[in-house]
């Protein structure tokens, strides 16, 4: 897995508890699965489609760095399939895990369109697993 981006946990990022909100390290991965998904596709009009279960495993506090791992495991006609771990950067710990992500690539109209991309063509390009 990858790590793409790095994020500083900073005063306006925490919840009551004194750690990381929740939906802001969500707004934070959903962000960075589109950037990755348009680098890899070539492609700028994607869309977030599916997030399956989210497995918050620990938290970060102020001043932690958290960086977001994205792994690409499968391409369908116009989707991109990958999965997600963001961990503390210095300590390695997750903090939390998502099995599957699926982004499309749309139209104008946002209707989903093929990305002519293929599994085969890709790994060379791409963070595909054999």
């Amino acid at each position: 897995m990858n790590f793409y981006s790095r994020k500083l946990v900073k005063p306006q990022d925490l919840n009551p508890g004194g750690t990381l909100f929740g939906g802001t390290l969500l707004q934070w991965i959903d962000e960075e699965a589109a950037i990755y998904v348009a680098c890899q596709l070539d492609q700028h009009k994607v869309v977030t489609k599916y997030i399956s279960e989210i497995d918050f495993v620990s938290s970060a506090k102020l001043g932690d760095v958290v960086e977001i791992g994205l792994e690409t495991t499968g391409l369908g006609k116009s989707s991109i399939t990958m999965k997600c771990v963001v961990r503390n950067k210095f300590t390695k710990e997750k903090i939390i895990t998502i099995d599957k992500l699926v982004f499309v690539r749309i139209d104008e109209q946002g209707n989903p369109v093929p990305h002519g991309k293929t599994l085969e063509d890709e790994k060379q390009n791409m963070d595909v697993p054999d």
